[in-house]
């Protein structure tokens, strides 16, 4: 699998980090489709399982591109000044940097809060044909429930320092603002690409109710996938990740044979 470290402009104006794959036999300029991988909320683009999506993807001829949110891995930029609409700008300018140098992405994947910010940045991209997310809130909203108990400290005092996945972040009021002014019924409803929803039934962080929502809303072509006894971060089992990888190239390839 070849490789290349990159970085890009984020939302803010910052240098965000992202690794870029593609098969070794093929030169970047000729895989099948470029994928763009958003990862969830506060967790990072080399988590092990984002890790065996790409080499899947890659051994069967595609090329992927995933990267570090402002503020978190190996990304410039505070991650207390970010929200969910900076989120959809660092997707929007990792597209910009395919879109220059490789092919602009075919497909986006979302994991988590990715998933539902790769919903939102999908009408900004026309090359766009197909998204999935996996394990993915219906409503931006639904991020409160990990800081809840921290809510009336940061409406007091403007911000708080909150633990997510055991490490210490800042939380600002301006996060809460913009998610309680995002419509995603409605960017689902105008989604107007093949859609793929990953979620286990299991899932005790985004609950299985959520992929019910976003399937109801979207139209046609979507297509749900059970990820039966997978926990949210997909480390349980590592082949849940690689059966995601090879179930979204399969489905895919009805929507990129004209790209």
């Amino acid at each position: 699998m070849a490789r290349d470290k990159i970085t890009f402009t984020g939302a803010f104006g910052d240098s965000l980090a992202a690794r870029l794959n593609w098969p070794d036999d093929m030169d970047k300029e000729d895989v099948r489709a470029w994928v763009l991988f958003a990862h969830g909320f506060s967790i990072g683009k080399d988590l092990k399982p984002v890790r065996t999506i790409a080499k899947t993807l890659v051994s069967v001829g595609f090329g992927m591109m995933r990267f570090d949110f402002t503020g978190l891995g190996e990304s410039g930029g505070d991650f207390s000044d970010t929200n969910f609409s900076s989120n959809v700008k660092d997707i929007l300018g990792a597209a910009a940097y395919l879109r220059e140098h490789k092919k602009a992405p075919a497909i986006l994947i979302g994991h988590s809060f990715g998933g539902t910010a790769a919903l939102m940045a999908a009408q900004d991209l026309p090359e766009c044909k197909a998204v999935a997310t996996i394990g993915s809130p219906c409503d931006t909203r639904h991020i409160v429930h990990q800081f809840a108990d921290q809510l009336e400290e940061i409406e007091r005092d403007g911000e708080a320092q909150v633990f997510l996945a055991g490490r210490p972040f800042v939380i600002k009021e301006q996060f809460l603002d913009d998610i309680n002014n995002q419509d995603m019924g409605k960017a689902i409803a105008n989604l107007r690409r093949a859609l793929m929803v990953f979620h286990s039934p299991q899932d005790k962080v985004v609950d299985i109710e959520n992929a019910s929502h976003i399937y109801s809303k979207a139209r046609h072509p979507k297509s749900f996938v059970s990820l039966d006894k997978a926990d949210h971060l997909l480390l349980r089992n590592p082949r849940d990740a690689a059966y995601i990888a090879r179930v979204l190239a399969a489905w895919s390839r009805r929507y990129i044979e004209a790209v």
